[in-house]
């Protein structure tokens, strides 16, 4: 997990128990804290969902940057790649009508 991920999470931890010793020690009926307890615990679920849905969004986002930049690298290595092989292919060309040149000069002989 990342810093940021670490700091939401113990923010939201600290807040979450924060308002829940709140809950607990201010002065009211039983019932009463009971309905505060239960709301405070469905916020906070739903808090929680949203900064689960959050931190996966953004490990989605990096994956998919870093999958499209691995595919640019893979296309750019094959591309260089490719060209070499024509220059070493038109290279080996050259030598090779040089051979047959000189061969057919033997062969008059």
């Amino acid at each position: 997990m990342s810093k940021n991920t670490n700091t939401a999470l113990g923010i939201l931890a600290g807040a979450t128990i924060g308002a829940a010793l709140g809950v607990l020690f201010a002065p009211a009926k039983g019932s009463k804290t009971r309905k505060k307890i239960k709301e405070k615990i469905n916020e906070t679920g739903e808090t929680i969902v949203e900064e689960a849905e959050s931190i996966r969004n953004s490990v989605a986002d990096s994956i998919s940057s870093k999958k499209e930049t691995l595919e640019e690298l893979i296309e750019d290595v094959v591309s260089k790649g490719s060209h070499k092989a024509e220059d070493v292919i038109d290279s080996l060309e050259k030598q090779l009508e040089i051979l047959k040149e000189k061969n057919k000069t033997l062969q008059k002989s």
